[in-house]
């Protein structure tokens, strides 16, 4: 019998002996049906999802039902993709708020990490670090705002919207970006100067690409941070729905979504904020080495069982061994390749978790200091994903140097992890997790996409250089990767 099936049982018994029945008078095929009820009823529920903390049931922070629990959704990597999954049962489109905009969570987390494509039929679809995994303070709660697709503004006031010609909202030869409240000339609140009113950015979906742009545009080097804070102070907010790519010289090249009368989503007396620094690390992913290294490989899965527990393989390959009594003896096809990620910056890229909190893992042998470092896709001609693969958990060291630079980090005997300046980290096409499962994918032409610090958990100098988007040719022979261009994740 279930777990599950074992508890509610116990708790039929204590109700039917208040009643004062035994439970032996209870027909057997009665209770199985009635525990079988209960059951089904705890599975319809697992994944759900509700809105808490907002003014309507179209917007707050995001609760997910796991385990007949329900939990929060950590703030990391979530954006308006993951909120129109969200949004999508409300038939409505969906636009991310972080930092907990409607209130600290008081449930722990059971999701972080959350990257959507933004078209799954639910939000425990999408990739994440694993149920209750997570890092995250009761300030870091993921909320959505679901409005009608017919308009948006409805109910707020009017302004520019998303859209339109940036030179009409924000003339550059008119406005002007400051820095406020900070320690220092290098951080502080956003402010933008237009039309003789000094004002704030809105923080709802500000994250490190648009904190670049702010740093480039004031002269400042680099984005260490982007903060959604009232640690620096408060004015009113002028401007909302920044979106940056993050190789913008300045921040009236970016998307917006509003400007003058905003209203920004939660408005708690949070504001956008920077953290600029002239040193910082910045990861070159190696396209040729990719191109070169490519191969199809069938594998038995007795071979694989270590990179089964990191979740590498497909769902199929899960399906197979919890039904096969003779899985282990069952193939997997898989395209491997090496991936080698050169920090070509002037800072040594380091994990962000700190080394208490790294994780042994047993079959490995060593720490994983990161949750996810490297994702891999394979992309159809629509663009959607076939196949995906991943670095769940990650060991950073200097596996090769150029000429002259000495190896600092190792993951031997507990040591430092990173990548030192001038040193690449290299994981080769043999070790685990180093490849897709293509099991399941039909011979043909195919867009492969290797990604490095996917979601800019670290900053760098520069994300453009971070992803390799490459032509896959997939056989039932071979498999070759080619013609890999470099872009940001």
């Amino acid at each position: 019998m279930e777990v599950k099936s074992i508890v509610f049982f116990l708790f039929l018994s204590k109700i039917l002996r208040i009643l004062g029945r035994d439970l032996s008078e209870v027909d057997r095929n009665s209770r199985a049906a009635f525990v079988q009820k209960l059951l089904n009823r705890n599975r319809a529920a697992e994944g759900r999802v509700k809105l808490v903390g907002g003014p309507t049931r179209f917007e707050g922070n995001v609760l997910i039902q796991h385990a007949g629990r329900w939990g929060a959704v950590c703030d990391d990597s979530w954006d308006d993709a993951a909120a129109a999954v969200v949004c999508a049962a409300l038939n409505r489109t969906g636009q991310a708020t972080r930092g907990a905009q409607y209130g600290e969570t008081t449930e722990h987390y059971w999701m972080d990490d959350v990257v959507c494509e933004g078209n799954e039929l639910t939000l425990s679809q999408c990739k994440f670090s694993g149920w209750g995994s997570s890092d995250c303070d009761p300030s870091e709660a993921a909320g959505v705002i679901c409005r009608k697709e017919t308009d948006p503004t409805e109910g707020r006031p009017k302004s520019k919207e998303l859209g339109q010609p940036i030179h009409e909202v924000l003339d550059i030869g008119s406005a002007s970006l400051r820095l406020v409240g900070g320690a220092s000339a290098n951080e502080g609140r956003v402010e933008l100067y237009h039309r003789g009113v000094w004002g704030s950015v809105c923080p709802d979906g500000w994250t490190l690409y648009e904190a670049i742009a702010v740093c480039h545009h004031l002269g400042l080097g680099f984005a260490q941070q982007a903060l959604q804070t009232d640690a620096f102070g408060h004015s009113r907010i002028v401007l909302s729905g920044v979106q940056c790519e993050g190789n913008e010289t300045n921040l009236f090249q970016c998307r917006h979504r509003a400007y003058g009368n905003v209203v920004c989503p939660g408005d708690i007396g949070h504001v956008a904020a920077v953290v600029c620094t002239q040193v910082l690390s910045d990861l070159f992913l190696d396209v040729r080495t990719i191109e070169r290294t490519a191969h199809l490989q069938d594998a038995p899965m007795y071979q694989l069982q270590c990179a089964m527990e990191e979740n590498c393989l497909t769902k199929t390959a899960y399906e197979i061994q919890r039904t096969n009594p003779s899985w282990q003896y069952e193939t997997r096809r898989l395209v491997r390749f090496t991936a080698s990620s050169l920090n070509i910056g002037n800072e040594d890229f380091r994990p962000y978790l700190p080394k208490h909190l790294w994780q042994w893992h047993l079959c490995h042998m060593h720490y994983h200091s990161m949750e996810v470092f490297a994702t891999f896709d394979v992309l159809n001609s629509s663009g959607v994903r076939v196949a995906e693969g991943h670095k769940a958990s990650f060991c950073l060291e200097d596996n090769t140097c150029l000429p002259g630079v000495e190896k600092k980090y190792s993951c031997k005997n507990y040591g430092d992890q990173g990548i030192s300046v001038n040193c690449s980290d290299v994981y080769q096409y043999n070790i685990d997790c180093q490849w897709v499962d293509v099991t399941d994918v039909v011979p043909g032409d195919y867009t492969f996409k290797v990604a490095v610090n996917p979601h800019a958990r670290i900053p760098e100098q520069s994300f453009h250089n971070n992803a390799a988007t490459c032509r896959l040719l997939l056989s039932d022979t071979y498999a070759a990767v080619h013609s890999c261009v470099l872009q940001r994740p």
